[in-house]
């Protein structure tokens, strides 16, 4: 699919929106919802998201062997929703995320280590409600890369929050997926024009390899 955005780039130009502003000193890797509840086709909420799966396996290697720090979020409810607001409402089919079941773990083809965390959340942002903010506040993390799914959805909502919060962000293009490919190219245009970098995953995996010195193991 192809969305033109001639005239909108070139408005957003003539206002100064969309400047670039890079990662910070101190960058950690976000992994946003590669759940199997979303992920896996099968799933009553899942699809097809293996090349942003794929794009993504390569970016958490080039992360790790800079020594990036990598923090995941999943999204998990208890069995009666009582956490989960009134977005079941809205969307019903929440309720395929219930906690202690696979569709809330991460997808093993992008598995954490054991020393990285896992955030479980019950809305939007991997901000809202957690732990997140703390933890790289003491990690004394200035930057994000943002990977992951939905992006129209808690991707978008996590970048949002973390500009929000002084993070400088960039968000993987290629390693972020949706359920069809129209507002996945909207929201890259707004976070784009509006709150983050947007880029390319090989981009922004020789961007890494020049901090550590040394390529990814790939």
């Amino acid at each position: 699919m192809h969305l033109d955005y001639t005239r909108a780039e070139a408005l957003y130009a003539s206002q100064d929106l969309g400047q670039e502003i890079g990662l910070g000193e101190r960058p950690a890797l976000l992994v946003v919802d590669f759940q199997l509840g979303f992920t896996d086709p099968a799933s009553p909420i899942g699809g097809d998201m293996s090349a942003a799966i794929e794009a993504t396996v390569d970016l958490l290697a080039a992360a790790r062997t800079a020594d990036v720090p990598v923090w995941y979020t999943v999204v998990g409810y208890r069995p009666d929703l009582a956490d989960a607001g009134v977005w079941p409402l809205k969307y019903p089919r929440l309720d395929a995320l219930r906690r202690n079941t696979p569709a809330v773990q991460v997808d093993p083809r992008v598995a954490p280590s054991d020393a990285e965390v896992v955030i479980l959340k019950q809305y939007a942002s991997a901000f809202f409600g957690t732990s997140l903010h703390s933890m790289l506040a003491a990690a004394r993390v200035d930057s994000l890369i943002v990977t992951g799914c939905t992006t129209s959805g808690c991707v978008r909502a996590t970048v949002v929050d973390g500009m929000q919060y002084g993070y400088r962000v960039v968000v993987a293009e290629d390693c972020c997926a949706d359920r069809d490919e129209a507002p996945h190219l909207a929201n890259l245009f707004d976070m784009r024009t509006k709150y983050a970098d947007v880029a390319p995953s090989g981009q922004i995996i020789k961007s890494l390899e020049l901090r550590s010195g040394q390529p990814s193991r790939t």
